[in-house]
């Protein structure tokens, strides 16, 4: 194979509209496997389940109350990302190596910022709407 010629995995989606309901359907095939197989995803979808009800019910703007959503839901994205570098990793190899440790240390610590911006993100807006 040349420098110009690119594999092209089999599995890589077509054009058009039949490729934008393919991808909505893996989509709903990926939040499925995080359910199912992904005790940290299971436990923070029931926390952002409970936080946007509480942001909802809570006296505050709509754009605060989109922000503290918005918040939780980042961390969900973040952990589906965990996620799939772990996926990735474990399917390379199973063998303990640092940088197999290094990829899922680094997913967890982006999942741990994600927790940290939205703890920040409620704290600020109650403080504000309570305290100021």
């Amino acid at each position: 194979m040349s420098d110009q010629e690119q594999a092209v995995s089999e599995f890589k989606s077509k054009s058009g509209v039949k490729r934008i309901f393919s991808a909505f359907f893996y989509s709903i095939d990926g939040f499925k496997s995080a359910w199912k197989n992904e005790h940290a995803f299971r436990q923070e979808l029931i926390l952002v389940v409970i936080g946007a009800i509480a942001a909802l019910a809570l006296p505050v703007s709509s754009f605060e109350k989109l922000m503290m959503i918005a918040s939780l839901l980042l961390i969900l994205v973040v952990e589906l990302i965990n996620s799939a570098i772990e996926a990735v990793v474990d399917r390379v190899s199973l063998e303990r190596h640092s940088l197999s440790k290094n990829a899922k240390d680094f997913g967890s610590a982006a999942v741990l910022l994600t927790l940290l911006i939205s703890l920040a993100t409620w704290g600020v807006i109650l403080f504000n709407r309570f305290y100021y």
